[in-house]
């Protein structure tokens, strides 16, 4: 398997996840360690405050990051094992833009960064985990198609 498929497999896996189907509408584009996400914001994110609401921050940074993280392995679903997000500026439209990259790897987990920006390209959001290999192997993970 070439590197390049892997990602692309990811990325359909991705993509198939219903809640990104039903909900969220992203794109992405993974690369070795690499990951970013971009999707369109809607009044459907926002909270009582008329923003968007912090678990639609929460979900970029998480699903960037793991991606980065889960580019590094081509055997197995990685799990998050935690993650800490830091939410610094409101947004209420446009889109968001999150960025994941691998900074840490070790036999057994990765640490990963990711940063999620406004449509101006300010800093709105910032977050790191920790992930694990998971016992689930990729082929048997919804969408997870090598044949791309």
């Amino acid at each position: 398997m070439s590197h390049q498929s892997h990602y692309s497999a990811l990325e359909s896996m991705y993509l198939a996840a219903p809640i990104n189907q039903e909900i969220y509408h992203p794109t992405i584009k993974v690369s070795k360690g690499e990951a970013e996400i971009v999707i369109p914001l809607s009044e459907k994110f926002h909270h009582a405050g008329h923003a968007v609401h912090g678990s639609v921050y929460f979900k970029m940074l998480d699903d960037a990051a793991y991606f980065a993280a889960n580019s590094m392995d081509t055997e197995f679903f990685v799990l998050t094992s935690s993650f800490t997000t830091y939410l610094t500026r409101p947004v209420k439209d446009g889109i968001f833009r999150a960025v994941g990259k691998v900074v840490s790897q070790s036999r057994t987990q990765f640490i990963a960064e990711s940063i999620v920006y406004d449509i101006r390209e300010k800093e709105v959001g910032r977050g790191n985990g920790i992930f694990v290999r998971g016992k689930l192997p990729l082929v048997d993970a919804m969408g997870y198609d090598l044949n791309l």
